[in-house]
């Protein structure tokens, strides 16, 4: 049905034109009518979220999951005299995260709704930011990808940087100077494969055989970038500090998308671009995953402040994903996907969780709370599933990613998954430490006797968020069976390329 229907673009370009829709309101309206203007974009940023993520749904069901190649695929002239086209599609590693993306927007909407600064402007920063990032996960010439993905950047430093803390300046900066810069060597390398093969076709390249020495050198300039966004230890500083600043919606969509690109990014270009470089590097990217399990789920059992931990432990929980996707093997980058999807809901609604308790008494000081059970018990419940969900209780989607993960690594090589394995119970202790003092306990501090439970618009984000952890957590398939052929394909693609690089 959506086979001759330019779906991906629809999806990428919607959100930007409802954007342009706020911002005509905005110039038209008088500033007498700021409450008329920040409602009418609300409900524009609502609405546009909402069929966005209803055509989503609608790709996803049209996706032809026996199909390893790219599906949707819409090309049209752009830069014909250099052989660079406008060319968009999804494969089973991409789909996922537009659907993803789509989903967490609406709830990101919902989230703000109560905001009061500069409301217009705030709405079309979040409606560029999902047309950037949709386009991230379509685009399949290497020039429209790097526009996409340099472009995300813009509107998520405006969001820290208006919209955030006492420290948004500092955090803003931090965020995009660290991501811009990694990415400028990505830049390089294209401009290197532009010139080597004479196309910047992603579909072309990704059967072009580069030279084992240029692979080293493109493949750390990819990483470069890839490692930044994920975020990878020792360059992971840069996520606290934004998350921390970030407006709760800002750090959902941080959290829940933004660290993803890393991953996506390793899997469309890294392994099946230069697979005897993933080969090389891949013990060092091991090392470095399993570093991050420990050393950062260490960090955040210190932490006074509840998003930092959170932000530390969304940077343990991505050294899974790494450690999944340099397995080389069908079951870790399977469960490098499913725990990309999984922790984009389970961080979601852990950040939309501090979320509610900041709203009310506008601090995140752990040592300020104690004893919320009392006077908010459906919270302190939605509160303890994310928990568990977010230390990989069985029943919940945390609990997939996280064996499938170690399931591959063991296979690669016992002492990865051993060390993953000690990091999962490092989690364990801080996230129940965290819970323990933020929820149970008495209510010692009087300020706390004014809390209120959950609002109807909380029970929604929370509720689909809370439905989703443990649907997924016991109904894998609807992910895995989406995403099969295409890992197949890769790996059986990458397995190819070293038999026939050791045997010229």
């Amino acid at each position: 049905m959506l086979g001759q229907l330019p779906i991906l673009t629809a999806l990428t370009f919607l959100p930007a034109l409802g954007a342009v829709a706020i911002l005509v309101l905005r110039a038209l309206m008088r500033s007498e009518d700021r409450p008329a203007l920040d409602r009418n974009a609300r409900g524009v940023a609502l609405f546009v979220t909402l069929f966005v993520f209803a055509l989503s749904i609608l790709l996803v069901l049209e996706f032809d999951t026996a199909q390893p190649g790219f599906q949707f695929v819409e090309t049209a002239d752009w830069l014909t005299a250099l052989g660079i086209n406008y060319r968009m599609g999804v494969d089973g590693l991409s789909v996922l995260f537009v659907l993803l993306t789509a989903f967490l927007m609406p709830i990101c909407i919902l989230a703000s709704w109560k905001l009061e600064k500069r409301v217009a402007d705030y709405m079309a920063a979040f409606l560029l930011l999902e047309a950037l990032v949709i386009g991230i996960f379509c685009a399949l010439d290497l020039v429209l990808f790097y526009i996409f993905f340099e472009g995300s950047l813009i509107p998520m430093f405006l969001i820290i940087g208006v919209w955030g803390g006492a420290n948004r300046i500092y955090a803003a900066f931090k965020f995009f100077l660290y991501t811009f810069l990694g990415s400028v060597l990505m830049l390089v390398a294209m401009i290197y494969m532009f010139v080597v093969s004479g196309t910047t076709d992603i579909t072309v390249l990704l059967q072009h055989e580069f030279l084992r020495d240029a692979q080293m050198w493109l493949w750390l300039a990819f990483f470069a970038s890839f490692a930044v966004k994920m975020p990878m230890w020792p360059v992971h500083t840069w996520l606290p500090d934004a998350h921390v600043e970030a407006p709760t919606a800002g750090s959902v969509i941080l959290a829940g998308i933004l660290l993803k690109l890393g991953g996506y990014g390793f899997l469309r270009f890294s392994i099946p671009m230069f697979p005897d470089a993933s080969a090389f590097f891949a013990p060092m990217v091991m090392v470095l995953s399993v570093i991050a399990i420990i050393y950062t789920s260490l960090v955040a059992f210190r932490q006074t402040d509840i998003k930092k931990l959170i932000a530390y432990s969304s940077v343990a929980h991505m050294g899974f994903v790494t450690m999944g996707i340099f397995t080389m093997n069908v079951l870790g980058v399977q469960g490098a996907i499913f725990q990309m999807i999984s922790h984009g809901v389970i961080s979601g609604a852990l950040f939309l969780c501090v979320g509610v308790i900041y709203d009310r008494f506008h601090t995140r000081d752990i040592a300020f709370y104690g004893g919320l059970v009392h006077k908010m018990p459906v919270y302190a419940a939605f509160f303890a599933l994310f928990t568990m969900a977010n230390v990989g209780l069985p029943g919940t989607s945390g609990f997939v990613g996280e064996i499938m993960t170690m399931m591959g690594a063991f296979e690669y090589d016992p002492r990865v998954a051993f060390g993953a394995a000690f990091g999962v119970i490092v989690s364990a202790v801080y996230m129940l430490t965290l819970y323990k003092k933020v929820v149970f306990g008495e209510m010692t501090n009087p300020k706390l006797e004014s809390a209120t439970d959950l609002d109807w618009r909380e029970w929604i984000n929370l509720g689909v968020l809370a439905f989703l952890a443990i649907w997924l957590g016991f109904f894998t398939t609807p992910i895995t069976d989406i995403t099969t052929a295409s890992v197949e394909a890769l790996i059986s693609q990458y397995q190819g390329a070293l038999a026939a690089s050791a045997n010229p």
